[in-house]
């Protein structure tokens, strides 16, 4: 077995961050990721033909880039779609903040670092990533996470109420 240099390694992973962000995305891609999310809710207020916000992608290596979040609190429930959240040798922190949210993570991917996901008590989560963990923690199953750990957090829940 051929281990990679740390610095080819990361040279990889951004060249493939840069591809993939670079890559037009078809409407129906994100068409089919919320019907895979409504799919595994089940059941959903947002019927056949939601309407939805779409949360950006967040990039850090090192512990340098940017971090998403989504502060906006509504009163009815809102389908919001996270695109992937990559981590690289860091800390990384997604913050998903809507109690009334319903949160649709394309993907997370974190390589030899921490990814956290502070999800709102009261919001709902759905993944519609494969799951894999190699060498790391991943108990939540969300995302890849390859010699690191990806944790999902619930915040603002009255004590004795967590999730």
């Amino acid at each position: 077995m051929t281990l990679c240099r740390p610095r080819t390694l990361l040279t990889w992973l951004l060249s493939g961050m840069l591809a993939a962000g670079a890559s037009p995305v078809m409407a129906n891609e994100t068409d089919q990721a919320v019907a895979a999310c409504l799919k595994a809710w089940v059941t959903h207020p947002f019927g056949d033909r939601p309407t939805y916000r779409v949360l950006g992608t967040s990039v850090k290596v090192f512990g340098i880039g940017s971090s998403s979040a989504d502060t906006e609190k509504t009163t009815s429930p809102a389908l919001v779609v996270v695109n992937p959240g990559v981590n690289v040798m860091g800390g990384s922190v997604i913050e998903l903040l809507n109690p009334n949210g319903w949160y649709c993570l394309r993907s997370t991917v974190s390589v030899m670092g921490g990814m956290t996901i502070r999800l709102a008590c009261g919001a709902q989560l759905a993944s519609l990533s494969g799951t894999a963990t190699v060498m790391g923690n991943n108990a939540d199953q969300k995302g890849v996470t390859v010699m690191g750990s990806t944790t999902v957090e619930r915040v603002g829940c009255p004590e004795g109420n967590r999730i």
